[in-house]
């Protein structure tokens, strides 16, 4: 009890374990903990950029190294916070694999492998430079993203990506005659095989590591079997960092940047779920302009991620769910994960190791990862009504539109211009197109709202209250998790 100058008794505040600043030697500790629970998808998604579009071993590596780098910015921007900008909460921010499918179809539009970089750049810093503005307002934005598109979109996006697994699975190049040999398949199935193994028997933290633990197993089996080539590790560099705009000034296509902005608008849907889930496990309450904060960081991290040859980021769940784990909530222990992750991306030799994964091997965990992303939007589906005709149809069709170009790249050939090509090399950009087009018109247009007009928000209000995301139960749940969103 506290006396006051007035005479009043009172009780003393309790701390705030957001604040709780720990010793240095267990802040390095548990930051390095956050950073191996979200380094396998923070690693893949470059990756799978980078082979999708044809890239070389070397820069491969390179837009590893970039990729970690844009990361430990994106948490600090998150976990510290600048005026105005970021949550100030523990917040780990990763690549997003969402946007693989759309940043891989613009690549190769604009010529693929390097000569295509500066126009995925050039709509990454776009979108970022979007989101940024539009933070004050996305809460009225929302509402035209419900479960009922949201859901139909993360599906379109986990059943494009099945593809890209599915050539990892094979060895990377259909045209190989090698492709889809026993050995290859034999790879990825030791891989898949220790990640369902450790899902299954292993608890707590290490359920966390089973995606890394799998592509360790599988990349030692496969230097065992002498199909792995090391020799790029050897020549790497301690030391170094890839200089902003290494591949040129960065091109602004339009469809290239409408197609990133679409992926920008889902991953911010999605981390507001996640914003509000580690609101509940902090004990803090998150509100509209705690949102607004959070998006702008978002947005910056993004432009700065495209600045330093990277690309956007997202929330990640597995570390939500060790802030449950571990019931260590100090934001301060994420910064230094931050800082850990800042450290890796100046060490080329790190990025070395990753591009020596062999295709098969990464395409055991793929399977999975990707899976799941198809599996969430099923879960977000749930949420919808689909009773309602109109729904089951937008889905439907949303869903079969976007799967055209899955099934069938040649309908790209032969479309007139160059901006309906990449539009038709994208399945995920048609269908989000179609999802988002179809909710107007069965839900918008034309509708009329009976009783007063509702209050219009402020600009800095945040989105309606959502639940915690699901995955912040589940200490093992994958990057791209379910999202509380509002409901139409």
């Amino acid at each position: 009890m506290l006396t006051t100058d007035t005479g009043r008794t009172t009780c003393p505040r309790p701390s705030d374990p957001v604040e709780e600043v720990p010793p240095l030697w267990r802040l390095g500790l548990l930051g390095l903990q956050h950073v191996l629970a979200f380094y396998a998808g923070a690693v893949v998604m470059p990756l799978l950029v980078a082979q999708g579009i044809g890239l070389p071993p070397d820069e491969v590596a390179r837009l590893v190294n970039s990729s970690l780098l844009a990361c430990g910015v994106a948490t600090l921007l998150q976990a510290v916070g600048l005026p105005g900008i970021g949550i100030r909460l523990p917040v780990v921010q990763g690549m997003s694999t969402a946007a693989v499918p759309s940043l891989v179809s613009v690549g190769l539009a604009a010529g693929g492998a390097t000569a295509g970089l500066p126009t995925v750049f050039g709509a990454v810093i776009a979108a970022g430079l979007a989101l940024f503005l539009v933070a004050p307002v996305f809460s009225r934005l929302v509402r035209f993203f419900p479960p009922l598109v949201t859901g139909t979109i993360v599906t379109v996006v986990g059943i494009s990506l099945m593809t890209v697994a599915a050539r990892q699975v094979g060895g990377g190049d259909p045209s190989s005659p090698t492709f889809g040999t026993p050995g290859h398949l034999g790879l990825a199935g030791v891989t898949l095989a220790v990640i369902l193994l450790l899902t299954k028997v292993a608890r707590g933290f290490v359920a966390t590591l089973a995606v890394l633990l799998g592509l360790a197993a599988g990349t030692t089996v496969a230097a065992t079997a002498g199909r792995t080539d090391f020799s790029g590790i050897g020549e790497a560099g301690w030391f170094g960092m890839t200089a902003p705009f290494h591949y040129g000034v960065p091109r602004f296509d339009l469809l290239a940047v409408l197609a990133v902005v679409l992926v920008m608008v889902i991953i911010a849907v999605e981390s507001i779920g996640q914003f509000f889930a580690i609101g509940e496990i902090t004990g803090r309450e998150v509100e509209g302009p705690d949102i607004t904060r959070a998006l702008r960081a978002d947005g910056i991290a993004t432009v700065l991620g495209g600045l330093l040859n990277s690309f956007p980021t997202t929330v990640y769940s597995q570390n939500i769910g060790l802030l449950q784990l571990t019931r260590v909530k100090s934001r301060w222990i994420v910064a230094g994960s931050g800082v850990i992750m800042l450290v890796l991306g100046l060490v080329p030799k790190v990025g070395a190791v990753v591009s020596a994964m062999p295709a098969p091997v990464l395409g055991g965990a793929t399977i999975v990862l990707f899976s799941t992303i198809a599996v969430v939007g099923v879960r977000i589906l749930g949420q919808a009504d689909l009773t309602d005709s109109r729904n089951t149809i937008l889905v439907a069709t949303s869903l079969g539109v976007g799967f055209l170009p899955t099934a069938f790249p040649q309908f790209a050939e032969h479309m007139p211009t160059r901006q309906l090509r990449a539009l038709f090399e994208s399945g995920i950009m048609l269908g989000t197109l179609t999802a988002v087009v179809l909710n107007l018109f069965f839900h918008h247009l034309g509708r009329r709202r009976p009783g007063p007009a509702a209050p219009t928000p402020p600009a800095d209000a945040g989105p309606v209250r959502a639940p915690a995301s699901p995955a912040a139960e589940d200490p093992a749940g994958s990057e791209e998790a379910t999202v509380g969103t509002a409901r139409r």
